[in-house]
C-alpha cells in the first residue's frame, strides 16, 4: 500500500503551485488573509515554492498545513497539460488548468480510498469490484482538460461510495464491541474522553474540538470526519480506516496516540 499511496501524495517539485493559485481561501483561523480563486497567493515564489513554508502555522496559514492534493497537482501539471507552466501559458489555458485541478483532486482522493480498501483483508468479497473502480477512476484522471471539465464528479463519487460503504460494513463487522453509528453526527466539542468507539461509523461526523483523549477508535470508519482541533492524545486509532493525512494534521495528538500505518505522526503534535 505504501508505494501506491506515495503516488497519491502531493509532489510539489513536479507541480506548478496549483493549490496556491487555483483555490480560494477566506481570512479566518485557518488563513491570515483572503485570496480569490485563480489568483496566486502572495507567498508563492517564482519557482512555485512557498516562501513561508517552514513558518506557515506561525504566519496564520494553518489551513495550508492540513491540505493535501493527493497527487492531483502533479497529474494536472505533468499529464493533463504536458508540463506547461501556467505562468507562460495563454490566459485561457491557465484558467482551464485552474478549473480542472479541483476535479482531479476529487478523483485522486477517491483513488486514495479505493487503494486503501484493497489492502483490507475483510473487504476481500468486494476486492474485484474495487479494483475495477480503481482502474476506471484512474482512467478518468487521464482524460483531456475538456473531458475532465465536463465530468459529473458527484455521480462518480456516488458509485465509488457504494463500494466504500460495503467495505466499511465488512471491516467493522469483524471488530469486537457494540457498533456505534455516528455517521454525520454533530459531535463538535463533545466530551468523548476514553469513549469506546471500536468499529464505529464516524463517516462525515463533525468532531471539531472534540475531546477524544484516550478514546478507543480501533477499526473505526473515519472517512470525511472533521477532526480539526480534535484532541487525540493517547487515543488508539489502530486499524482505523479511510483516515487521511490532512485529517490527522488538523487534529491534536501526542506520542501516546496510536495511528494506522497509512498515516504519519505530524511534527507539530506534542512530544
Amino acid at each position: 500500500m505504501q508505494e501506491q499511496l506515495i503516488d497519491l501524495s502531493g509532489d510539489c517539485a513536479r507541480c506548478f503551485g496549483l493549490c496556491c493559485v487555483a483555490l480560494p481561501f477566506t481570512a479566518s483561523a485557518d488563513f491570515a488573509r483572503d485570496k480569490p480563486a485563480g489568483k496566486p497567493c502572495t507567498n508563492l515564489r517564482d519557482d512555485h515554492r512557498c516562501g513561508i513554508h517552514a513558518r506557515l502555522r506561525d504566519e496564520g496559514f494553518t489551513g495550508c498545513t492540513v491540505y493535501d492534493c493527493f497527487g492531483a497537482g502533479q497529474k494536472v501539471s505533468q499529464v493533463t497539460f504536458g508540463g506547461r507552466d501556467w505562468r507562460q501559458a495563454p490566459r485561457e489555458d491557465a484558467r482551464r488548468m485552474f478549473d480542472v485541478f479541483p476535479v482531479v483532486r476529487q478523483l485522486h482522493e477517491l483513488l486514495w480510498y479505493l487503494t486503501e480498501a484493497l489492502t483490507l483483508p475483510a473487504a476481500r468479497p468486494v476486492h474485484a469490484d474495487l479494483r475495477r473502480m480503481l482502474e476506471r477512476t484512474e482512467a478518468l484522471t487521464r482524460g483531456t482538460a475538456e473531458e475532465l471539465a465536463a465530468l459529473d464528479v458527484p455521480a462518480h463519487r456516488q458509485e465509488v461510495n457504494v463500494l466504500l460503504l460495503r467495505t466499511s460494513d465488512l471491516v467493522r463487522a469483524g471488530i469486537g464491541g457494540k457498533k456505534k453509528n455516528r455517521r454525520g453526527a454533530d459531535l463538535m466539542g463533545a466530551r468523548l474522553k476514553g469513549a469506546d468507539l471500536r468499529g464505529a461509523s464516524l463517516r462525515g461526523a463533525y468532531l471539531i474540538a472534540a475531546d477524544l483523549t484516550g478514546a478507543d477508535l480501533r477499526g473505526a470508519d473515519l472517512i470525511g470526519a472533521d477532526l480539526r482541533d480534535a484532541d487525540l492524545t493517547d487515543a488508539d486509532l489502530t486499524g482505523a480506516f479511510f483516515l487521511t493525512q490532512p485529517q490527522v494534521n488538523a487534529a491534536r495528538g501526542s506520542a501516546g496516540t496510536r495511528l494506522p500505518e497509512s498515516v504519519t505522526r505530524p511534527g507539530h503534535w506534542a512530544a
